[in-house]
């Protein structure tokens, strides 16, 4: 297997993540900021620290090991237990200082200088300095360890360039001009040196920190540590007393003392969890379904519903473009055109699909960048007028037969994506078109999506950053997350070609509006040839105990959780 294909593997396994979106930041990186927490809007008074929660994963972690497992639930650990270099504050769009507390850049935006707090320690008390930043770029880049983060840790193709100045600050190059600059590092969690170099020398760093081992042979620089693990049961994190952030007033972060994670394989279960006061955190946002359920509870007071409002990211519906494809198929004339796609943009009833499928709770999508992205929406995106006699005039003029037939592949047990793929079943019927949804689990359906071997398909995509320069696996035509046609050698279309470039150019420049301009034309090429079609952003809420007196809900892969230590609960 080459290296190529395991950066596939990595990529379209994010499409059966728990549906959630993940969202990061727009454009835009202030050199300093305040590290300080402060209470929600609305809340009259500080949050008072200790306490505990319960929260939940649906499957136990495959590491403890970041930069060797893309998982979920070991992103969640990571989350709790280490902390970055810089983070994008996910409810603000905005990239913030965190173990490093300030930075400058030179003129052409190659090089950042990086100066890192004072009196920053790990968990077990060992001083934090720069000699463990360069030791986890190293882990990162080294060819033993495959880690899945080093792709997002590269520009122009290449490793960054990293440099301990003295103790306290860091020398990172890149290797070409770069727009979204150190915002890249919220990728990478900051790990021990002298934890984990000895592993790295011997060549095993892959297999450091596995499950098994002992909650006191890790160390981090995040809010908690673990405390204990019970596979298939829980993990029990404790509060970090070396945890170096403090709120404005010069108080203790975290504000918890407890944070159990509690494995529960499905949200029908943390539903009724919550409901009875055994849960304080949910996995992920509500279903359509379930935020119905909720509404009781919330009135009665036993929980509070949260709107985050409406996700970034749509759901997908594509078609297999990869050239050859269909050869000998009698399908192959019309199947990959850019005509059949429009007509079924314009056959589907957005506002039907909205009430059908997310019960009223979303908004009509019609291009790559949802409206609820602000800064990078192309404002100029056109709308596709619900007209079932044009798409019929459209198929005809392709020369599509009267009841001709394709499938689409979707992930069983999970309904949003199986009602919405029916639902475009049902209205594509009307067109005279003939869908067979084809129902699979997540592993038949990840090898289907490798091997090209389906004829469309309609899922969620996972988004790691808004910027659209963190979003190149998706628009490059090389990128192993370009849907409709994994990992080409070469742009299949001159319209791929042309979007290569435009995605090149703005990934290279640091001027903000020539970005913006560059990523306007990605989007205006991408809704002419539509090579996915989307049809709505479902709406977010969170359900959270009512015992929860602080925290930051974002539209996140852990809407609540991703920012831990500022949760609090009433004493």
């Amino acid at each position: 297997m080459t290296g190529h294909a395991r950066i596939v593997r990595r990529s379209i396994a994010g499409l059966l993540l728990a549906g959630a979106t993940v969202v990061s930041a727009a454009c835009g990186s202030p050199n300093r900021a305040g590290s300080g927490s402060t209470p929600p809007a609305g809340q009259k008074s500080a949050p008072t620290r200790g306490g505990s929660i319960v929260g939940s994963v649906r499957a136990d972690p495959a590491s403890f090991n970041r930069l060797v497992a893309a998982d979920r639930t070991s992103e969640l650990v990571s989350v709790l237990t280490q902390a970055k270099l810089v983070r994008v504050n996910k409810t603000t769009q905005q990239v913030e200082p965190w173990l490093a507390e300030s930075w400058t850049a030179d003129r052409d935006g190659r090089r950042y200088t990086l100066t890192l707090r004072r009196g920053v320690t790990f968990s077990d008390g060992v001083p934090f300095t720069s000699d463990d930043v360069v030791f986890t770029f190293a882990a990162v880049y080294d060819a033993k360890v495959d880690s899945v983060l080093a792709d997002a840790m590269t520009v122009a193709g290449r490793p960054m360039e990293v440099v301990a100045l003295d103790p306290q600050t860091v020398s990172i190059a890149f290797a070409a001009p770069f727009g979204p600059g150190v915002r890249i590092l919220d990728n990478l969690p900051i790990l021990p040196k002298h934890k984990l170099e000895p592993a790295l020398q011997a060549g095993t760093f892959a297999k450091a920190w596995t499950t098994s081992t002992p909650p006191a042979d890790l160390a981090g620089l995040g809010p908690f540590v673990l405390h204990e693990y019970m596979p298939g049961q829980r993990m029990v994190f404790d509060r970090n007393p070396h945890y170096w952030r403090t709120t404005t007033d010069g108080a203790a972060l975290p504000y918890l003392d407890r944070l159990t994670v509690e494995l529960i394989p499905d949200q029908n279960a943390e539903m009724l969890r919550l409901d009875a006061g055994q849960l304080d955190v949910m996995n992920e946002d509500l279903t359509p379904d379930a935020y119905g359920q909720m509404k009781q509870a919330a009135r009665d007071g036993r929980i509070q519903l949260v709107d985050i409002g409406t996700a970034i990211q749509a759901d997908s519906f594509w078609f297999n473009l990869k050239p050859g494809a269909f050869d000998g198929d009698p399908r192959a004339g019309w199947l990959q055109r850019d005509e059949l796609r429009h007509a079924i943009s314009m056959a589907v009833d957005r506002k039907a699909f909205i009430d059908a499928v997310f019960l009223g709770a979303a908004e009509a999508v019609y291009g790559p960048t949802s409206p609820s992205n602000k800064d990078w929406y192309w404002t100029g995106t056109p709308t596709v007028p619900y007209d079932p006699a044009r798409a019929k005039a459209l198929l005809a003029s392709i020369g599509v037969p009267p009841g001709a037939r394709f499938s689409v592949l979707v992930q069983r047990g999970r309904p949003r994506f199986e009602r919405g793929a029916a639902f475009i079943r049902d209205e594509l019927k009307k067109v005279g078109l003939t869908v067979d949804v084809v129902a699979l689990e997540g592993n038949a359906v990840v090898q289907r999506l490798l091997k090209a071997r389906y004829d469309a398909a309609y899922f969620a995509p996972t988004i790691t950053d808004t910027d659209p320069v963190n979003q190149q696996d998706f628009f490059m035509s090389a990128g192993p997350f370009h849907l409709w046609n994994m990992a080409q050698a070469k742009p299949a279309t001159d319209w791929e070609r042309h979007i290569d470039e435009l995605m090149q150019r703005q990934s290279a420049s640091t001027d903000a509006a020539e970005r913006k301009r560059l990523f306007d034309e990605v989007q205006r090429t991408f809704v002419e040839h539509e090579p996915v079609i989307y049809f709505a952003a479902r709406h977010l809420y969170v359900a959270v105990s009512s015992r929860i007196a602080a925290m930051k809900p974002a539209d996140d892969l852990f809407p609540v959780l991703w920012a831990p230590d500022e949760i609090a609960v009433r004493r």
